[in-house]
């Protein structure tokens, strides 16, 4: 889970850069599925896995729901700050426990409560959303139609992160995450097709790049979630700021601080809090 968080905060990084290159959207998306398309077609080879599950039903619903997730969460980032972007993004885990106390009755334990208010207030200390709270007085100058579009993108990520926590139980890993791609391809191929913009060498390294970020944290994040129960495993997720962060400071140069380093701690400290039995 930790694998997955550091390959998702760099999947975001990329998609950012990528929208700053004019790279509609939807390209992205669909670039993004290809990619990984590509990717879980070669596993599944490798590893002699049929591409037909005992629960092809759930599978496509699995794809659905990512494929909302995914869409949903990058119309954020390339239209919010990424820190709001994220922020609103870590709704997930909280909304995670819910859905699998409802779906598959695991239980809401305070431990993982705790884990979760804690993690979430160091999200809140390194993002600093201001936008978010306009001061007294003054217009905000987030875009509200997508604050609603990143909360539809938890909500819709939380459903997929379920869903896949109950097919871990039959189907391997690589099949979970194949089908993934099989739903997001046609549905982003219309609005890709309409909007395209034609990158050049380095709009290809990034749409690349998100494609195989994202392969890799899927991996990660489906082992994940076989082997813990969803809502536990999801807080993990919180460790993407942090990373975020200290991209932050490595690449562009930005020293994270007082409030960030104290996020940091308390994300952490998080984890353990959640993990202890």
């Amino acid at each position: 889970m930790i694998q997955a968080a550091f390959w998702f905060a760099v999947m975001a990084l990329l998609v950012k850069l990528a929208g700053a290159q004019g790279l509609p959207t939807m390209q992205i998306v669909f670039a993004r599925a290809l990619v990984t398309l590509t990717l879980s077609s070669i596993a599944l080879r490798r590893a002699r896995i049929r591409p037909f599950g005992s629960k092809t039903r759930l599978l496509l619903l699995r794809g659905l729901y990512g494929s909302g997730g995914l869409m949903c969460f990058y119309a954020a980032v390339n239209h919010l700050p990424l820190a709001d972007a994220t922020v609103l993004h870590q709704i997930s885990p909280v909304l995670t426990a819910v859905v699998a106390a409802i779906w598959l009755g695991e239980k809401l334990e305070t431990r993982i409560l705790l884990g979760m208010a804690l993690a979430f207030s160091g999200v809140v200390m390194i993002a600093q959303p201001t936008s978010l709270l306009a001061e007294s007085g003054s217009e905000s100058d987030i875009a509200w139609p997508f604050v609603l579009v990143g909360v539809c993108g938890a909500l819709f990520a939380s459903l997929a992160y379920v869903a896949v926590r109950r097919l871990g139980q039959t189907e391997p890993p690589q099949l979970v995450v194949f089908y993934f791609p099989i739903v997001t391809v046609p549905i982003s191929l219309p609005f890709a097709i309409h909007d395209w913009v034609w990158p050049d060498a380095y709009g290809w390294a990034l749409l690349i790049g998100v494609g195989v970020a994202t392969q890799i944290a899927q991996i990660a994040l489906t082992n994940g979630l076989i082997r813990e129960p969803a809502g536990r495993a999801i807080s993990v997720g919180y460790l993407q700021v942090a990373f975020a962060t200290i991209f932050g400071l490595v690449i562009f140069g930005t020293m994270p601080g007082l409030w960030s380093w104290l996020g940091m701690v308390m994300i952490v400290g998080s984890v353990f809090i959640a993990r202890r039995r």
